[in-house]
C-alpha cells in the first residue's frame, strides 16, 4: 500500500475504536475508567483469540495506539513470556512488553505537571 492509504486505514481504524469509545459514554452508564479496563481487556482478549493481531498489521498504529492496543501489547508479551519461562513468564512477559510505555507515559506527565501548572479539578 501507499503512505497516503496506511495513514487513511490507521485514522479509519483509530477513529472507529474512539467512535466506539464515544457511542459506549454517550449511551450507556457506563463511567469513563470501566470503559477504559473494557477496552484493555477487550485488546487482551482479542488478541489471545487471534482476532487482534490482522487488525494491527492492516491498521498498524491505528490499531496500537489506541487502549486496546495496549491490552494488545500485554497480550502478545504474556504469551512470548509463557513461550519462553512458562508460567512465571505468563505473568512477567505483559509487564516487561509495556513498561518502555508506561515510563514514557510517567515521564511525560511529570515534565508535563513541571512545566505547566496542574490545577484540580472544581
Amino acid at each position: 500500500m501507499s503512505s497516503f492509504t496506511d495513514y487513511l486505514w490507521a485514522f479509519v481504524i483509530g477513529g472507529a475504536i474512539c467512535v466506539i469509545g464515544q457511542l459506549l459514554i454517550s449511551l450507556t452508564n457506563l463511567t469513563p475508567s470501566r470503559i477504559l479496563v473494557l477496552f484493555v481487556t477487550s485488546g487482551v482478549i482479542l488478541t489471545a483469540l487471534g482476532l487482534y493481531e490482522p487488525l494491527v498489521e492492516f491498521a498498524g498504529a491505528g490499531a496500537k495506539v489506541p487502549l486496546t492496543g495496549f491490552g494488545y501489547s500485554l497480550a502478545k508479551g504474556a504469551i512470548k513470556g509463557a513461550m519462553e519461562d512458562g508460567v512465571l513468564g505468563a505473568f512477567t512477559g505483559g509487564i516487561t512488553a509495556t513498561a518502555g510505555g508506561v515510563a514514557a507515559a510517567i515521564l511525560f506527565g511529570y515534565l508535563n505537571a513541571v512545566i505547566f501548572k496542574p490545577k484540580t479539578k472544581k
